[in-house]
């Protein structure tokens, strides 16, 4: 039986009844439909709509639904209700009889379903802060294992200057810090309480909403009928939310793919994220990060397909937004799963440190802190830019380093050039005169790394 009536002459045909039904898809919001029915049962006994009696049955019956759907999850492949809706009426109907009739007086479907998947995002929105929280510590402690290794920066994927480990680290870190906030921001907005507002111009009873509000843990209650019903704004949020994470990961994983190839040779992934060739013996394949790589690109349209959906929707509820849900629970599965991949990638990282200290110590990394050199000896930054050039191309054609080239030859370029210019061309002194806040210096990245872990604590809302 359907939920709108005796109007229509005629029923349904099959395949528009098929292509309608939404069920196998929002069966995922039973839990939440559960909670808003029955804090609606007692929203409507305190006006007097239902009976102490109505109330009691009304929550067997309710809980008998969930602990079913719990225990035998092919129970409701048995059923083709229309919607999640529809089916927690029939089966509470075949439980307790007409009093289920009466538990959607001043409620519709168009408030249930906002209800409903408000709940979810507040719901499953804490599960991907715990997530990204999980692997936002696992990069901390890749730093921590490995506190002295220097590695080349990149800028072009040029070997641009050195850094620590830690602080190459710590950049997906605040990613994954940004990500928190943005999940934050979804729930927050996800949490006022549409239920009241009916099915556009709100609810003819006069239901304490404030009340209804505080007995399912919103923050408020909505102020508009219309927009309450027919707002997915939060849902965007969310996918937004989904999308940057993904977008994150993938930025990780092109890196991780690079750096344990046999041309960089890095880090080595642990056995259990790699695979081999069905051919060639010898491989070792960085699928888990191919995969998560791959999968950021299902969140991209993902949020592009909401937001087409919702572009032009006149006020308020249409039926499109049906559409919603599928997009949100892949979107959540997929960033929920790749963000429990990437911490197994992290946590098992080989690091080869001295392929990266050679790697960091060519390229001329240094030739930024010999042009430093010179402005601290009076000279102008550009022209210090200038003779430092001059230098790295004789040295390219002389096949030397800025270490080997006699001082002779500097002096040649410039006669500012002295014999202590070595000392500061060492990686250990390149890297310890960038200690101001979020540079690369020891003395700057150990604090920034506790920084951190408070920060991921207080976006978790734990005390740091």
């Amino acid at each position: 039986m359907t939920l709108w009536g005796e109007l229509h002459s005629e029923p349904p045909d099959a395949h528009f009844a098929a292509f309608s039904s939404s069920f196998a898809c929002d069966r995922r919001l039973l839990p939440y439909d559960l909670e808003g029915s029955r804090a609606w049962a007692f929203a409507l006994a305190r006006i007097g709509i239902l009976t102490k009696k109505d109330v009691q049955q009304i929550g067997r019956g309710l809980r008998a639904i969930g602990k079913r759907a719990r225990a035998e999850p092919g129970w409701l492949d048995q059923h083709a209700e229309e919607d999640v809706h529809s089916f927690v009426e029939a089966r509470l109907h075949e439980l307790i009889g007409d009093a289920a009739w009466r538990l959607h007086t001043g409620r519709s479907r168009n408030d249930q379903v906002a209800l409903d998947v408000r709940l979810y995002v507040r719901d499953v929105g804490r599960q991907l802060q715990r997530a990204l929280a999980d692997y936002a510590f696992e990069l901390l402690r890749f730093g921590e294992r490995h506190p002295d290794v220097i590695l080349p920066g990149y800028t072009h994927l040029r070997r641009a200057q050195p850094i620590l480990l830690p602080h190459y680290a710590l950049a997906y870190v605040e990613m994954a810090l940004r990500d928190l906030e943005r999940v934050g921001q979804a729930r927050k907005r996800a949490d006022v309480l549409p239920l009241g507002s009916a099915a556009l111009a709100g609810t003819a009873y006069r239901v304490d909403r404030e009340r209804l509000a505080r007995s399912l843990r919103f923050a408020d209650c909505t102020d508009n009928s219309l927009d309450a019903v027919s707002d997915r704004d939060f849902l965007v949020d969310l996918l937004y939310a989904c999308t940057m994470t993904g977008l994150h990961l993938s930025r990780l994983c092109e890196d991780l793919i690079l750096y344990s190839s046999q041309e960089f040779g890095f880090f080595a992934m642990g056995d259990d994220v790699s695979t081999g060739s069905s051919l060639m013996p010898q491989k070792r394949n960085p699928d888990a990060c191919e995969l998560v790589r791959g999968k950021s690109g299902r969140l991209v349209g993902n949020l592009n397909a909401l937001l087409v959906l919702l572009k032009g929707l006149p006020l308020s509820y249409n039926r499109d937004l049906q559409e919603d849900k599928e997009r949100l629970f892949d979107s959540v599965d997929t960033t929920l799963a790749s963000l429990r991949v990437m911490k197994t990638v992290v946590a098992g990282l080989k690091v080869d440190v001295a392929a990266c200290r050679t790697a960091a110590a060519g390229g001329f990394s240094n030739a930024t802190d010999l042009a430093d050199y010179l402005v601290r000896k009076g000279v102008p930054f550009r022209m210090a830019h200038r003779h430092v050039s001059r230098v790295v191309r004789e040295c390219t054609e002389a096949g030397l380093t800025l270490e080997t080239l006699p001082i002779e030859r500097y002096r040649a370029i410039c006669d500012v050039f002295a014999p202590d210019l070595y000392e500061q061309l060492t990686l250990d002194a390149v890297l310890s005169a960038r200690a101001v806040r979020g540079g690369t210096a020891p003395l700057a990245v150990h604090p920034a790394m506790k920084r951190a872990q408070k920060r991921i604590l207080r976006a978790l809302g734990s005390p740091a």
